[in-house]
């Protein structure tokens, strides 16, 4: 387990020096210059050029292992924040952000691999996952409050310098400490036996009819990326509108506690260990459901404050992503993660990419905050809910 700590240290560093640039880099590129629909292109463009990473962590990840594409993504990242410390362009800031997409795309791919390869079942596999959702919240809460803080103190050149020597420095130690770890064999999962089930259906291998069980007999429908293509593209709607509000325009400190409120949120729930015991399946679609709802209730101007709105966006998150990551790595043999978080993250990066770009071009006319609703309801209809009440087996 020290693999999995030391993984947990360096992820809390990139995790910290990448969200903290959410508040400010909105505020940067009006500062440039930039139009609201360009600065939609500048966030969505960092997301569309992970796709072409994404592909090849999927098969690099699988074949060459998880180190080599860490170190990478965080050193030429921490590069490449110093060379936009320099830009005096949007066009130039939309280049370089162009290229750090593609950088980064490496990044969570390769971690989520090394996790799922560290865990001995399924119950180890879920906390793994949940101390991931747990170090990525606990970053982002403290991160964007403390680059807005940065930029209100130091202003944006500087802000990014020390940005992108952390990142720089976390790629260096990573390389010392992180050690590669091999192919795991298949989790085993224990069904939890109901009514019904024949004394084979409870080992797990056969169903009361004498059929495979559901796990084995069902591949996983590709639908199910639906929802974290949808939830990514909400966030890119939220993370798009958030600095542009009339409140956080006045102060960017405002915006960074914004920020900062929905990964408090996010804790709460990840806070709840006991929810690894639900089937993911189900953690899934009820997180769904209820961030569906939240936006539909920002889109009609509820009389909810604003700030108790994004605490409860961040407690849907913090049940949806871990149970994402359990789902799939739980019906995915190992020899198969890095392809299977590889398309995980393409859905992210989609989402990430069409999101600011829809908010950017429908703002003046309809809410935002409505298409996120729309998204996630749509994504909710199609995935397969019969198996969120099926007890779930691990890939052979």
């Amino acid at each position: 387990m020290k693999t999995a700590v030391w993984l947990y240290l360096f992820m809390f560093v990139a995790i910290f020096d990448l969200h903290a640039q959410y508040p400010i880099l909105s505020p940067f590129a009006i500062s440039l210059g930039a139009a609201p629909s360009f600065i939609g292109l500048i966030l969505g463009v960092y997301s569309i050029t992970h796709l072409p990473g994404n592909v090849l962590a999927g098969y690099g990840v699988d074949r060459y292992g998880s180190k080599i594409f860490i170190l990478f993504s965080l050193i030429t990242a921490g590069v490449l924040l110093l060379l936009q410390s320099h830009v005096d362009s949007p066009w130039q800031l939309l280049a370089i952000r162009s290229v750090s997409g593609f950088v980064l795309a490496f990044l969570s791919p390769a971690c989520l691999s090394m996790l799922a390869k560290l865990a001995r079942d399924r119950v180890q596999q879920g906390k793994l996952m949940s101390g991931n959702g747990m170090v990525h919240t606990l970053a982002s809460v403290l991160s964007p409050a403390a680059g807005a803080y940065m930029v209100a103190q130091y202003g944006f050149e500087l802000s990014f310098i020390v940005l992108g020597w952390g990142l720089i420095a976390t790629g260096l130690l990573a390389w010392i400490f992180v050690k590669e770890v091999p192919a795991a064999p298949p989790v085993p999962v224990t069904s939890v036996p109901h009514e019904g089930m024949t004394a084979t259906d409870k080992s797990g291998r056969l169903n009361a009819a004498g059929k495979p069980s559901i796990a084995q007999e069902e591949p996983m429908s590709w639908l199910f990326f639906a929802i974290p293509l949808a939830l990514s593209c909400s966030q890119g709607i939220l993370f798009f509108e958030l600095p542009l509000m009339k409140e956080t325009q006045r102060s960017i400190m405002t915006s960074g506690i914004f920020f900062s409120l929905v990964s408090l949120g996010s804790l709460v729930t990840l806070s709840m260990l006991f929810l690894n015991k639900v089937n993911p399946l189900l953690r899934v679609s009820f997180g769904t459901l209820c961030l569906a709802l939240v936006f539909f209730g920002m889109s009609i101007r509820w009389s909810l404050p604003m700030s108790a709105s994004l605490i409860l966006i961040g407690m849907a998150k913090g049940i949806i992503f871990p149970a994402i990551a359990s789902f799939l790595a739980v019906v995915t043999s190992s020899s198969r993660y890095g392809r299977i978080f590889s398309v995980l993250a393409i859905s992210y990066s989609l989402g990430a990419f069409i999101g600011p770009i829809v908010a950017g071009q429908v703002r003046e006319q309809l809410s935002p905050y409505f298409i996120a609703f729309l998204l996630l309801m749509l994504a909710l209809a199609v995935i397969p809910l019969k198996r969120a009440f099926t007890p779930i087996q691990a890939a052979a």
